[in-house]
């Protein structure tokens, strides 16, 4: 029986044993963590960067000569074809020195053609002259001996055949002279001169005329009419005519994921709902060691119709793909390339072999068996009784966790 005295006491005592055996209950009772499944799905691990719309050919035009611009014919972004005069300089003055020249070589040339017939024609009208001189220094011999004519008479008919004799041998030579010699060389020469003076003004008056090397379109115009320009001096920049390409710098840490073939996906800032596809062509061999970027260049095989240069551009290239893949969130990974799965009520520390990476999930090869469900909760140890709860969906995850599977998965442990 009780004594009525003491049953606060008895009270105390119970109280005190129910509210430890609550501790322990408590303390020993199964942490709440949550859970994902590890199931089969599609992995694509992209690099998201910024880039640029490039031509393959861009070039200044410029001057080679000191003139003053006479005439700019077009304005930025018109579109040129290849010949097009695009800039005049004033060439006035080369004009007149082209003529110049072209008037000293027609008649040089012609002096050369005519010296050959010229000579000629001195040469038999000669040979006739001194044919006659001949004929008459015979008659007045003839003459002299019948006593016709006296000794003075026949002197002079022979002095005359022979002044005539030495007009042919001069003439004769002077012939020879203009077919072959010195005197044809230095004609020749001449010639050869007045010639190389016009293809210099001809040349110089040519580079007064700036025109477009092929079809392109006019990014930026340097020169207005008035202007004194330089040798060097840039008059206009062109875009030319040929296959575009996208041009990107990609942070040095994404190095070893880029190689050329990967395919990507493209959109302007200026049209943010035309989607279009690229291809990495090159990676370039050095680093920018200010940047700590590597510059990678995007081939376009049908490049669409609103691309200008230097365009902005967002370009998504996926550096790897898994048709199926053992997917995980990445906040499941502990230290040590390392998970944690629940077995029997506790969790078991489990090493993985992992494949490709993304920002939120990733490939796992080795460690783990479909269905097998993954600790996501921090501050969970190894040995630890647990009580899994499916996680809820995270936006952006991907389809690394299926709900249905993991409330199945999670039913199969037997909570």
């Amino acid at each position: 029986m009780i004594n009525l005295k003491s049953r606060p006491l008895w009270w105390a005592v119970a109280a005190t044993v129910l509210v430890v055996g609550a501790v322990s209950a408590w303390r020993t009772r199964p942490m709440p963590v949550e859970v994902v499944a590890v199931q089969p799905a599609p992995l694509v691990r992209s690099v998201v960067v910024t880039g640029r719309v490039a031509s393959l050919s861009r070039v200044f035009l410029g001057s080679t000569l000191t003139a003053r611009v006479r005439e700019v014919s077009v304005r930025e972004g018109a579109r040129v074809r290849a010949g097009q005069v695009l800039v005049q300089l004033d060439d006035a003055e080369l004009a007149a020195t082209a003529r110049q020249a072209a008037s000293a070589r027609a008649r040089l040339s012609s002096q050369r053609r005519l010296a050959g017939p010229v000579a000629a024609s001195q040469l038999a009208q000669s040979r006739a002259n001194a044919a006659a001189a001949a004929a008459e220094r015979e008659r007045s011999e003839d003459l002299f001996r019948q006593g016709f004519i006296g000794q003075a008479r026949l002197d002079e008919a022979r002095r005359a055949a022979s002044v005539a004799a030495s007009v042919v041998d001069a003439a004769q030579a002077q012939a020879q002279a203009n077919l072959q010699g010195p005197e044809l060389d230095a004609a020749l020469a001449r010639e050869a001169e007045a010639r190389a003076a016009l293809d210099v003004a001809r040349s110089r008056l040519a580079q007064m005329r700036i025109t477009a090397p092929t079809d392109g379109v006019v990014l930026v115009r340097l020169a207005e009419p008035g202007q004194i320009v330089q040798p060097g001096t840039r008059l206009l920049e062109l875009s030319l005519d040929g296959a575009l390409q996208l041009v990107a710098q990609v942070d040095e840490k994404y190095l070893s994921q880029i190689t050329p073939g990967q395919p990507a996906s493209v959109l302007a800032d200026a049209f943010p709902t035309q989607r279009f596809a690229a291809q990495v062509a090159s990676v370039a061999p050095g680093v920018d060691a200010q940047r700590g970027s590597v510059e990678v260049k995007f081939a376009l095989a049908s490049p669409p119709a609103f691309l200008r240069s230097d365009l902005t551009l967002s370009i998504e290239v996926e550096t790897a793909r898994r048709a199926q893949a053992l997917v995980l969130p990445v906040q499941a990974l502990r230290a040590g390339d390392s998970v944690l799965v629940v077995e029997d009520g506790r969790t078991v520390a489990r090493p993985l072999r992992i494949g490709i990476r993304t920002l939120q999930t990733l490939e796992v090869l080795q460690g783990l068996k479909a269905g097998e469900a993954v600790v996501l909760t921090a501050g969970v140890e190894p040995g630890q009784r647990v009580r899994a709860v499916a996680a809820a969906p995270r936006a952006g995850a991907g389809s690394a966790v299926n709900a249905e599977a993991m409330n199945s998965a999670v039913q199969s442990m037997g909570r």
